[in-house]
């Protein structure tokens, strides 16, 4: 098991419970797709999950150990990182830029080498960018920037990967990309966790769905039984039309008449 979170809180300052008694797991190969309304806790659960925050009650655990025991370093090898946005600073080319993705693998006065450079190819062969190699990463469109992001994360080869809201930025054309790649690295063995605010998304990607609702709660389980019409209903407090397509062979969420 490489994640388990077992009734996990958190509660900020002014006192308020974000997230309450908050368990699931995620396996080797899974992707795990969290659904909740804007501000219901799903960034908050990710930043626990990557130790940036400590819950108020709870655990988490990564290959067996309490991510309070591990330090950055330790987290970065297992766990890759997908922002929702990236807001580049420096004019990095896309090559230099996926080669930082290796720093936890690397010793505290060491650069990167042959190996490491050889490790971002991989990766850049993989998501089909190699093409972007030399161009300055500030000069990216959305979509390219997102896949650098990508090859950046996995990289340093983790055992899981975090995305939060990848499509969030994104034109149709990108978002099905984007969710391609993600549907990929599972089958090549990643754990992929998601979060995002479109249910077709996760009723795409199939395997679990964890559904946050605006106390803190979540539930989970497979996909084509947590996402039911009333389920979504309930999670986004509005009319929501869940429909069977014989031509897609699955369900679709489609917006009501207006």
């Amino acid at each position: 098991m490489l994640y388990h979170i077992e009734n996990l809180h958190f509660t900020y300052s002014l006192g308020e419970d974000i997230l309450q008694g908050v368990s699931f797991s995620i396996q080797e190969g899974e992707i795990f797709t969290m659904l909740g309304r804007n501000g219901a806790g799903k960034s908050t659960l990710f930043s626990c999950m990557l130790g940036l925050l400590k819950p108020s009650q709870g655990h988490i655990k990564i290959l067996g150990h309490d991510v309070n025991s591990l330090n950055e370093r330790e987290i970065a090898k297992v766990v890759g990182y997908v922002p929702q946005i990236h807001h580049p600073t420096f004019a990095y080319t896309v090559e230099e830029f996926i080669v930082m993705g290796c720093a936890a693998s690397l010793g505290l006065f060491s650069g990167p080498g042959d190996d490491e450079q050889n490790k971002a190819w991989q990766a850049m062969e993989k998501l089909d960018i190699t093409h972007l190699a030399h161009r300055p990463y500030t000069e990216l469109s959305g979509g390219e920037r997102q896949q650098v992001t990508i090859a950046r994360a996995i990289v340093g080869n983790p055992k899981i990967i975090l995305f939060d809201e990848p499509t969030a930025h994104l034109d149709f054309a990108n978002q099905v990309k984007v969710l391609r790649i993600i549907k990929n690295l599972s089958r090549d063995g990643y754990a992929v966790a998601m979060t995002t605010h479109d249910p077709n998304h996760a009723l795409l990607l199939e395997g679990n769905t964890g559904l946050l609702d605006h106390n803190g709660k979540l539930v989970w389980g497979e996909t084509s039984k947590i996402i039911t019409q009333k389920s979504l209903e309930s999670i986004y407090g509005s009319d929501i039309c869940l429909e069977t397509s014989p031509e897609l062979g699955r369900s679709v969420c489609l917006f009501p008449e207006i």
